[in-house]
């Protein structure tokens, strides 16, 4: 069974959306608007607790004045700076159990891992409510400013965690990874984008790649599911369509990809229909770094066997 084109067209597959014209000024503008915002980290102890590290609960401000979480967990004893890693999760969701971060604070990191403004955790989304805003991530801001696209600030929250943690007298700051799953492979691949110094990058089956292929397969489900939402309600007869996905464009991975300077190991499945492979090799196809990726041929968007041992291994390397 074959839900996407042969693997040999997979690693030539250079993508469908459209780029927008001024794509580059677009992301140095947000950039210059995350440089004139201060982090005002605060940093509380957990309720979690466990021996040998230490646990808290990290307050930051992303842009537009957003007050964004993260765990952070980092060994107790440090006798020298330690290598960092930055853990994203999927969409909706929230970060994972304290019990997830502690295998990389055990064989000697730093970890932090954030929560998605307005989805299923603490961050909050500053667009003039309290509380979760949960879905329609993806559309949020599409016929206001390009500015305003949600996405947008979630990237930059990625980077401001970066900067956050590497203020930190016990982080390395040549020393950093970012991994993720979906949406949180989405973040991983703007994360070590927008923030250079981050040297190793795995993400899994990246999410928010390459949306015009996913609409032409009819893949507009699940994660996705907003963008047929959008048109069924707000354009119905497709007569924005090309304005629509151009606009989606500055917040598609796979043209972020050329600024990525970080080592990847990508992870696909082959039977993804939520994230399609193709849409994944949209953004991998432009990694100018050294890079890789594992294939799963039988696997959709789950895990796969050994991904969390491969993920680690790889990480701890850094």
């Amino acid at each position: 069974m074959q839900i996407d084109m042969p693997v040999s067209e997979l690693f030539e597959y250079r993508g469908r959306n459209p780029r927008p014209r001024d794509f580059d000024e677009y992301w140095e503008r947000a950039l210059t608007e995350l440089d004139a915002t201060p982090p005002n980290p605060e940093l509380i102890p957990a309720k979690f607790t466990c021996p040998g590290m230490d646990c808290f609960d990290l307050w930051y401000t992303g842009v537009r004045g957003a007050r964004i979480y993260a765990k952070y967990m980092r060994p107790k004893k440090i006798e020298a700076p330690l290598p960092a890693v930055f853990l994203f999760h999927g969409y909706t969701i929230s970060s994972p159990d304290w019990f997830v971060l502690m295998p990389y604070a055990a064989a000697g990191m730093a970890i932090a891992a954030m929560d998605c403004r307005g989805q299923g955790g603490l961050s909050e989304d500053s667009g003039g409510v309290k509380g979760s805003t949960l879905r329609g991530h993806i559309v949020r801001g599409l016929d206001d400013s390009p500015d305003k696209l949600l996405f947008r600030q979630v990237f930059l929250d990625t980077v401001q965690l970066v900067r956050v943690l590497t203020s930190f007298q016990e982080v390395d700051e040549n020393r950093l990874g970012c991994c993720g799953a979906s949406q949180g492979g989405a973040l991983t691949l703007a994360c070590a984008a927008l923030e250079q110094r981050i040297k190793r990058a795995a993400p899994i089956f990246p999410f928010l790649c390459d949306y015009k292929r996913v609409w032409e397969m009819d893949l507009a489900e699940g994660a996705y599911f907003e963008l047929k939402d959008y048109f069924r309600h707000h354009d119905p007869q497709h007569k924005r369509e090309d304005e629509v996905f151009t606009t989606l464009g500055y917040i598609d991975i796979q043209f972020l990809a050329p600024r990525i300077k970080a080592e990847v190991l990508l992870q696909t499945g082959l039977m993804d229909e939520v994230c399609p492979p193709s849409s994944q090799f949209a953004a991998y196809n432009k990694i100018k770094s050294p890079k890789k990726v594992h294939i799963y041929p039988d696997f959709a968007h789950e895990d796969a066997p050994g991904h969390s041992d491969t993920v680690f291994s790889f990480l701890s390397r850094l």
